[in-house]
């Protein structure tokens, strides 16, 4: 019994002594090269995957500025409106609204109505009203009192009350509802003929009165708001109103926008008013070629 054991306990341990074969220990060359290629790939990825990084916090920490000159272009907004639009928008509608009310030397006849050739035909500040009595040319009745102007109004320009700007358009206009006030504002100053009233004391006489800009339509409205202006020691001749608006027309993935700027200008005594505006439209595509696609020379704009 006991030599049976010790034969099977010597025969277990051989067994376990034995060499194992080389295929059964080391992996094969496909398999190494596998492993080789595996490696290589997951290296790479992360090399990819750290350059990735870096480059988008570069693009993000970091961007570049530059002067421009004055004779450069207006960049051109690829979303909405911008310099290029707003800036000619601006000075078209100033200009024409300012060259249709009349100098501050002009004579004036009939103080309650538009002249012949469409504007104000009185200022308030420096009407001088006379008690004689004159005909009226059109219609042959006397007119009394201080319907009658007795010849130039006094020497100075006219008080423009720039009352603000009124957003209907279908864009925020962010930071440039306040630069186109500034620059309408600034060309009002510009000529000789008129001046625009501060922007401070405008919004106290509104605090002051209690009153919105489109409730100085009534009378009784703008005289509590003139005499409000007044006590500052600023009379007013004419009320300005600016409103931007736009259409949109949509073909497809393009979108034709127009932009337009709207000026009132308003009496403030008889609350006679004359309208100017400029009007500019704009494309936007998704491609550079969808301006030729639907500008282009076959005229071909059409739905």
């Amino acid at each position: 019994m006991d030599g049976n054991l010790q034969t099977k306990l010597s025969q277990l341990s051989a067994s376990n002594s034995s060499p194992v074969s080389p295929d059964e220990t080391q992996p094969s060359p496909v398999e190494c090269s596998r492993r080789e290629m595996l490696v290589r790939s997951l290296a790479r990825f992360g090399v990819g995957v750290g350059l990735t990084a870096i480059g988008t916090s570069g693009c993000a920490s970091h961007r570049y500025g530059h002067l421009l000159a004055s004779d450069d272009k207006d960049m051109v907004g690829s979303h909405e409106a911008g310099a290029a639009t707003w800036n000619p928008l601006v000075d078209e509608a100033v200009a024409k609204i300012l060259s249709r009310c009349p100098p501050p030397n002009e004579s004036v006849v009939f103080p309650n109505q538009f002249a012949a050739n469409g504007t104000p035909a009185q200022m308030a500040s420096h009407s001088q009203a006379s008690p004689e009595t004159m005909v009226d040319p059109s219609t042959g009745e006397a007119i009394i009192g201080s319907q009658v102007t007795s010849g130039p109004l006094v020497q100075g320009p006219a008080k423009v009350c720039f009352i603000g700007i009124e957003n209907k358009s279908a864009e925020e206009l962010v930071d440039f509802k306040d630069q186109l006030y500034e620059r309408i504002d600034s060309q009002i100053n510009s000529g000789s003929s008129f001046r625009s009233i501060s922007r401070r004391m405008v919004d106290a006489a509104l605090i002051e009165t209690r009153l919105r800009p489109d409730s100085l339509f009534l009378p009784q409205n703008r005289s509590a708001f003139a005499a409000a202006l007044g006590r500052q020691g600023t009379p007013v001749d004419y009320l300005l109103y600016a409103t931007i608006t736009t259409g949109t027309t949509d073909r497809n993935k393009s979108t034709q926008r127009d932009y337009l700027l709207t000026l009132e200008m308003v009496n403030l005594q008889s609350g006679d008013y004359i309208k100017e505006s400029s009007k500019i439209r704009k494309g936007y595509h998704n491609t550079r070629a969808g301006k030729w696609w639907n500008f282009g020379m076959f005229d071909q704009a059409d739905g």
